[in-house]
């Protein structure tokens, strides 16, 4: 009987675990003895989503697989021991307290470390790097003493930690050497919008920053830069880089790179042909990848290897394996939110080899820029870079992929679809070859997923990624793993569901009914009763949006689900500071409210701009001024303009009958009813209106959520358009209303979209997804086919009834009060928030 080939793994990180499962699903592992050697005290566990661990997530819920799992599939598991030597003639390894374990094969996936620079004073109290829970809990510990951080190093890890150290309630500053952030994923305009958004939440960027000292005693006390200028700052956590690690192969004389690596070929074996390395300590054609979608490749290839026996001194091929494996020069593509912030880089996102054409399309306004590379013919993708909006990531990358010609115009691809030109906005997922990879990270296949789903009757996408393991990596891809399930059940002639999220398995609008027959109030009651697990970034602000639209409560009550704007009650500004915007309903607005306005913004030094909305917003308040301001401009009548949350915003109306010798009704009237009747409403985003006295539309009602415009009878009543990166005008829904059944309508309507709506989709997204269009949605809101529509006007009218000012109660409730200050134990206000004067008026001083 032959002996198993004993396999010896250093390293188990992601990719050492990655390799492991792969080496069992080749052949069940019984022609293996596996012993697994890892220098941290616990299994492997999830490095990409660490950032997670400081909202919450637990070690457990972070681990790749427990335990037991080695134990169960005949894995020796060796947890805090480091390797110190490897012996390649005698062929075993040997550990810090003195085990020599032998191997046939070793694999070195010892990964990388932080880079840490020789900097002096590099070494002193309150300096961290960000690489393993321990760094984690340190950094945890530490910075509830602490109170200003910075972290070095602007690129993808340095911004997960700048977001760790911004939720863990410190001043955040982030200092890159480079001229930009993110320097090998974006171009200088996006990155430049990166910035803009990073401030905007309050973390200060410091570029092209070279750190000379660490000065204090014991402790970190400031940063020096070469510049001359310096930092104050009482914790810094270090994340400028990465080094392989790869002391052990130096040691057994194994070929490194001269700026480190671990040498390996095409097979991934090192200059010993019974020693290989994979992930970031493998230096393949002068690359070190640093993702773990190369990584997991790497761990493919050699347990692909592994398996090709040899017997008799013949190679010997294990049946369906096919040739031996080759690792090729893997894309570098990639896709993450930063902060809340998409950014994604994809292709070539610089073509700096390759003629090409560039496709730009930048609104500074909503944050977004997206650049396209085009071959010079026009016909095909090259790269490109996201940023504030990637929805279309995953289809541009498979574009790239698999060579897809693009349509006619391919700034489709970015703008909203042509109306009436019959072009196609590019190929969807249905039109990708089978062979296109869906899922980098595991390298799984499209025809792969859907034939897993088509003979396992797979229902959901829980069940996709634990039957074939797409997705289970970055999970960039789950994205399209949805649109692949919901086209391959439809070929199927299936009902598709939609979920919330892998914590609820219920769709929004079943969601929506369960809180509202069950009488939950918050959120831990709802994941207790109907969820799973802890919640995400995606199931808990959508749980929020319906725990306010069904019981309309003081949004201040849910605070462990609340973005920042939600929980100040106003709009987070470039620099750090918030705007307020009360609300003037229809625009109309008395002199001593306008004297007030004034009087406030004086006093409290406020810039102020009149908006397209006929608002006043005045911009540039501190955090702990916030119930000041309201205090005063609640004494003269004004409350909350609910600027900062997903609720009604403004009327907008002309001056109608009234003034105008065209308006055939009084438009400023009725706007300011429809405002006063639906403002506060919570729902799946935000909802604008307008009020225009006659058909010459100088209130723009068409380009609104829903809008009214004044006829010789009455009004007409358009619903479902917006402005915007995607303009869509409203299209009419019923024609010469009188005063209550336009409101009786508009009711009908907002509660049928708040009910059935998914998170953050847009009144005109929704209509475009509603099948049967308009003659389906005049036949539920006017002709009542459901037989819904007196439930959805005694919904409305709670709503309505129980309106509360937020602004009020935020400041005649002293716990919620107490919650406005720069700092937790300091009385202060921000030193660090600097203005310049601009047109007599004062403007953020880093624009």
């Amino acid at each position: 009987m032959t002996q198993p080939l004993k396999v010896v793994v250093v390293g188990n990180g992601m990719v050492g675990y990655k390799f492991c499962e792969k080496l069992l699903t080749k052949v069940g592992g019984g022609l293996f003895s596996i012993t697994v050697i890892g220098e941290e005290p616990r299994p492997a566990y999830d490095r990409v989503h660490l950032s997670a661990y400081f909202s919450g997530t637990s070690v457990e819920e972070l681990t790749m697989a427990p335990a037991s799992w080695y134990a169960e599939h005949g894995i020796q598991l060796l947890t805090g021991e480091c390797v110190v030597k490897i012996d390649p003639a005698a062929h075993y390894v040997q550990t810090h307290t003195g085990l020599q374990i032998p191997y046939d094969k070793l694999v070195l996936a010892t990964g990388s470390g932080a880079f840490v620079p020789s900097v002096p004073g590099v070494e002193k109290e309150g300096v961290f790097v960000y690489r393993t829970i321990e760094d984690l809990d340190a950094i945890i510990g530490y910075s509830k003493g602490a109170t200003r951080a910075a972290v070095i190093g602007g690129g993808l890890l340095g911004l997960e930690a700048a977001k760790a150290t911004l939720d863990l309630g410190l001043e955040t500053h982030v200092v890159e050497f480079a001229p930009r952030l993110m320097p090998r994923q974006l171009d200088a305009a996006g990155a430049g919008m990166l910035k803009r958004k990073m401030e905007a939440l309050g973390i200060q960027i410091h570029l092209n920053k070279n750190t000379s000292h660490f000065d204090g005693g014991a402790a970190v006390a400031r940063l020096s830069f070469a510049d001359g200028t310096s930092l104050e700052v009482d914790m810094v956590v270090i994340s400028a880089g990465i080094r392989p690690r790869d002391e052990l192969a130096k040691q057994a004389g194994l070929a490194v790179g001269p700026r480190g690596g671990i040498m390996v070929n095409d097979e991934l074996q090192t200059s010993d042909t019974d020693i290989y390395a994979i992930g970031e300590c493998a230096l393949h054609k002068g690359m070190i990848y640093g993702l773990v979608a190369p990584g997991y490749e790497m761990a493919e290839v050699v347990a692909k290897n592994l398996t090709i026996l040899s017997s008799n001194g013949e190679t010997t091929i294990v049946p369906s394996l096919g040739e031996r494996g080759l690792f090729k020069a893997f894309d570098m593509s990639t896709k993450l939110k930063l902060i809340g912030v998409d950014v994604a880089s994809f292709g070539e996102p610089f073509c700096e080899q390759t003629p090409h054409d560039t496709i730009i399309v930048e609104d500074k306004l909503k944050g977004i820029y997206k650049r396209l590379n085009v071959t010079t013919d026009g016909k095909y993708l090259l790269g490109g870079i996201l940023v504030g909006e990637a929805e279309n990531y995953n289809m541009l990358l498979q574009t790239v992929k698999n060579r897809l010609v693009l349509p006619p115009n391919p700034e489709d691809l970015v703008l909203p679809a042509r109306k009436g030109d019959g072009a196609s906005a590019g190929a969807g997922i249905a039109d990708l070859p089978d062979e296109a990879s869906i899922c980098s990270c595991e390298n799984i296949t499209k025809g792969a997923i859907c034939q897993a789903i088509e003979e396992h009757n797979l229902p959901d996408v829980a069940a996709i990624k634990k039957c074939t393991k797409a997705g289970t990596g970055c999970g960039g891809c789950v994205p399209m793993l949805s649109d692949l399930l919901t086209e391959t059940l439809k070929k199927q002639g299936k009902v598709v569901k939609k979920v919330l999220c892998e914590h609820f398995d219920y769709s929004r609008q079943e969601m929506y009914h369960l809180i509202q027959t069950s009488g939950t109030r918050t959120y831990d009651e709802v994941v207790a009763k109907f969820g799973k697990g802890c919640g995400c970034e995606v199931c808990k602000p959508a749980v929020a949006s319906m725990l306010a639209s069904i019981y309309n409560d003081v949004i201040a009550k849910q605070a462990v689900i609340q973005d920042t704007n939600d929980r100040f009650m106003a709009n987070i500004q470039r620099g750090g500071t918030y705007s307020v915007v009360p609300r003037v309903p229809g625009g109309e607005i008395t002199p001593e409210q306008l004297i007030a306005l004034g009087t406030v913004a004086k006093k409290y030094d406020l810039y102020c701009k009149i908006t397209g909305g006929q608002r006043v917003d005045l911009f540039g308040a501190r955090v702990e001024q916030l119930p000041f301001i309201w205090e005063e401009l609640l004494e003269v009548g004004f409350e909350s303009g609910h600027a900062y949350g997903k609720s009604l915003r403004t009327v907008k109306s002309c001056v109608g009958s009234t003034w105008c010798r065209f308006g055939v009704q009084d438009a400023v009237g009725f706007a300011i009813r429809v405002e006063n009747r639906y403002k506060g409403i919570r729902s799946p985003h935000k909802l604008k209106s307008a009020v225009s006295g006659c058909t010459r539309e100088c209130a723009e009602a068409q380009s609104k959520d829903f809008g009214i415009i004044a006829t010789e009878k009455g009004w007409n009543l358009y619903v479902c358009g917006n402005g915007g990166i995607k303009p869509q005008h409203a299209l009419l829904l019923a024609s010469d209303l009188d005063d209550e059944t336009c409101l009786k309508y508009i009711d009908r309507f907002l509660m049928f979209y708040i009910k059935t709506a998914e998170p953050l989709q847009r009144t005109a997204t929704w209509f475009n997804k509603l099948e049967g269009g308009m003659e389906y949605l005049r036949d539920v809101i006017i002709n009542d086919s459901l037989g819904i529509a007196a439930e959805l006007e005694q919904e409305l009218q709670y709503l309505v009834d129980t309106y509360h000012d937020e602004w009020r109660v935020a400041v005649e409730t002293p716990e919620i009060r107490a919650r406005f200050s720069h700092f937790v134990n300091v009385e202060e206000p921000d030193p660090t928030l600097e203005f310049v004067e601009m047109r007599g008026q004062k403007r953020p001083a880093d624009w």
